[in-house]
């Protein structure tokens, strides 16, 4: 059983600083370029292709395919992260490896990127762990697993002038229930409340095709290609009015390929918590800020990812 070898991985220490082990960046010089130096001038070419909204982000949604296919699509949200503010990232990233039915934290306490290694907040994770909804991934689960891997970069690159003063909390999530989405959105909303921190929401959206066994086709709204757009943006569509029952009804209904849906749905619901508990309410808005497909499907011996980024203000 994954959950009981999740729960002999981890034996909390007396003294969390004595877990030292570091992640290695395992998808380096395949998913990304692991020379620094030419990865940075990616990720600046990038990023000076995009525009900042007026109010930094709190919150944003970014794909995690290789960056060649969707590195450019990224940078439109990690533009909106403020160093200056922030000193805490969040990352929820679906598990694409291991069957797991809660949320997991890492054992690390470092994570290595071609840009420099990212620290832990041992503390969070502490706290995370206290409310006994928590897991804790193997070194090798967590090493296998891209979704969080591939937004680490870019953190770094984004955060450079904060030279080092901040922590990162990655938190990998299963195949939840609606119920348990919205547990866990209980869970992270106090921390979404901290104007100094900042969730990175890792999914890709639509993947289609018969490698994917998913071949959804309305003709109606043109080509493939349009067909699919048409659909992601409906989805979208629910994400940016801060719908998490809409959102968990079309997937349901549409059975759409979002890989990040979990994460997605967690985070909707910390925005549901957030309005629940606030009589003055706080301003909340999602804005989608860039989409992008792989390539363009008009055969149906053809596929695609899709590719959205996001930004979310309060």
């Amino acid at each position: 059983n994954i959950l009981q070898r999740f729960r002999k991985s981890f034996n909390p220490p007396a003294n969390p600083s004595s877990l030292m082990t570091t992640r290695r960046a395992s998808h380096a010089n395949s998913w990304y370029s692991g020379n620094g130096q030419q990865l940075d001038r990616e990720l600046s070419a990038w990023l000076a292709s995009t525009t900042p909204i007026s109010t930094p982000a709190r919150a944003v949604i970014c794909p995690h395919a290789g960056y060649s296919y969707s590195g450019s699509t990224a940078a439109h949200s990690f533009r909106q992260i403020d160093p200056n503010t922030v000193r805490t990232i969040f990352i929820l990233g679906p598990s694409h490896h291991v069957r797991l039915s809660g949320c997991a934290v890492s054992q690390c306490s470092k994570y290595q990127t071609p840009l420099g290694d990212l620290t832990i907040d041992s503390e969070i994770n502490r706290e995370l762990m206290n409310t006994g909804k928590f897991e804790v991934m193997t070194l090798e689960a967590d090493e296998d697993e891209h979704s969080i891997e591939m937004q680490l970069p870019y953190i770094a690159k984004v955060m450079q002038p904060a030279g080092g003063n901040f922590t990162i909390v990655p938190v990998m999530v299963g195949s939840l229930s609606t119920s348990s989405e919205a547990k866990y959105g209980k869970i992270f909303a106090k921390y979404l409340k901290d104007p100094s921190v900042c969730f990175v929401i890792s999914s890709d959206f639509c993947h289609w095709g018969d490698r994917f066994n998913y071949t959804h086709y309305d003709s109606s709204a043109g080509e493939i290609h349009q067909s699919i757009k048409a659909l992601d943006h409906a989805g979208m569509d629910l994400i940016e009015r801060l719908d998490a029952p809409g959102f968990t009804h079309y997937l349901k209904q549409f059975g759409n390929t979002i890989c990040g849906r979990h994460p997605i749905g967690v985070f909707l619901n910390m925005v549901a918590e957030i309005r629940g508990g606030v009589t003055n309410g706080h301003r909340m808005d999602l804005k989608f800020l860039k989409y992008a497909q792989s390539s363009q499907v008009k055969s149906t011996r053809e596929s695609s990812v899709s590719y959205a980024s996001a930004a979310f203000v309060m």
